[in-house]
C-alpha cells in the first residue's frame, strides 16, 4: 500500500511516499481503506522526532496521522455487530502503535476507536473531527465547571479552541474567548458570549469581564504561565501540550492527553452525533493529494490556517 512517512526525522522534506506491507486486522480490530487523513500539529512533532521517546522499540519508517476517514474493508474477530464491511467511518489512529498512523491507504485500528461518518458529511470534513473535538471534550471534562458557570478559551479561532467553544456552549456554559480582529466574527460564530483581543494582555482582558477570575480555562494556544492570572483561586487550567504547572493560588493544572479518549467509543460517538446535529462545525482549510504531504506540513507550520488541511488518499 501507499503511505507517507519518514525514515529520518527532520523538516517537511523528510516526508516520503513509501510502499509498505498492507496491514491485516487482528482480533478486536478493523481495517479502513483511508480516503482522507487530517493534518494536525502532532503530526509535525512526529516528523520532527519529538514523539520518539514514546516509541523506543519502534524502527522506521514512521507514518504520521491521528485522524482518518474511509471505508471498513476488513473486520477482525469479535468486531461484528456495531460495525460492518463497507461502512463509512472515522477513526482516531495511534501513530505510535506498531500499525503506524493515518497517512496511508489502509490503517488498522481497534474497533473501539471507530465510529460512523456523520450523516451528510464528506470524507475530508469527517477526517477533521475526532482528534481535535476529543481534545476539547477532555479539556472541558477536566475543568468540570457545572452548567451555568463560565469558562475561558484561548486559541479560540483554531481547531481545538473552536470545538471547545462549541462544546462549552452545548454544556450550558458562558464562554469568554480570545481572537485576533480578523477572527472575531469566526469566534462569535462558534457561540462565544464574550470575545477579547488575543495577545500578551489576554489574561487581564478576561479578568476585566470576570473580576474574580474564571473557574475553568482551556488553554488551546498554550500560553501556560502567562494565562494563569485569568483563572480564579482554586480554579482549573486545562493544558494541551503536557505542561503541568506549578501554578499559584490553588489553581489545578490538568494536562490533557487525547490518547486517553482514543478508545472511548461512547465519547467518540457523542462527538459524531454533535457534528450531525450542527453543534460542532467542521472546517477544512484545503484538500491536497497525499503526495503533497510535505507542502501540507509547510503550510501548517507557517500558521494562519483556519480549519485543517486534509490529505486525499482516495
Amino acid at each position: 500500500m501507499k503511505a507517507i512517512g519518514v525514515e529520518v526525522f527532520g523538516g517537511p522534506e523528510a516526508l516520503r511516499v513509501m510502499e509498505l506491507p498492507e496491514p491485516q486486522a487482528g482480533s478486536g480490530e478493523v481495517r479502513i481503506r483511508v480516503h482522507a487523513a487530517a493534518v494536525n500539529p502532532t503530526d509535525v512533532l512526529l516528523r520532527q522526532g519529538a514523539h520518539a521517546v514514546r516509541m523506543p522499540d519502534r524502527r522506521p519508517p514512521f507514518v504520521p496521522g491521528m485522524d482518518a476517514a474511509g471505508v471498513i474493508d476488513q473486520l477482525g474477530a469479535g468486531t461484528a455487530g456495531r460495525l460492518a464491511l463497507g461502512q463509512r467511518v472515522v477513526a482516531m489512529v495511534l501513530f505510535t502503535s506498531a500499525h503506524g498512523g493515518a497517512y496511508a491507504e489502509h490503517v488498522v485500528v481497534p474497533a473501539a476507536s471507530v465510529v460512523p461518518v456523520p450523516q451528510g458529511v464528506d470524507f475530508p470534513a469527517a477526517s477533521t473531527l475526532l482528534m481535535n473535538a476529543m481534545t476539547a471534550r477532555l479539556a472541558l471534562d477536566a475543568l468540570a465547571v457545572p452548567p451555568g458557570g463560565t469558562v475561558a478559551v484561548t486559541g479560540a479561532a483554531g481547531a481545538v479552541g473552536g470545538y471547545a467553544v462549541e462544546l462549552a456552549k452545548a454544556d450550558g456554559l458562558t464562554v469568554i474567548a480570545d481572537a485576533a480582529p480578523h477572527d472575531t466574527d469566526r469566534v462569535r460564530g462558534f457561540g462565544a458570549d464574550h470575545v477579547v483581543a488575543r495577545g500578551t494582555e489576554v489574561a487581564a482582558r478576561i479578568r476585566a469581564l470576570a473580576p474574580d477570575g474564571v473557574p475553568g480555562l482551556v488553554d488551546a494556544s498554550m500560553q501556560t504561565t502567562e494565562i494563569t492570572s485569568a483563572v480564579a483561586d482554586g480554579g482549573t487550567l486545562a493544558e494541551l501540550r503536557g505542561w503541568s504547572g506549578p501554578a499559584e493560588r490553588g489553581i489545578r493544572v490538568r494536562p490533557v492527553m487525547v490518547t486517553d479518549g482514543i478508545t472511548d467509543t461512547a465519547r467518540l460517538d457523542a462527538l459524531r452525533r454533535q457534528a450531525e446535529e450542527g453543534v460542532l462545525t467542521l472546517h477544512v482549510a484545503d484538500v491536497l493529494p497525499a503526495e503533497e504531504a510535505a507542502e501540507a506540513h509547510r503550510r501548517l507550520e507557517a500558521g494562519g490556517l483556519r480549519g485543517r488541511l486534509v490529505l486525499d488518499f482516495s
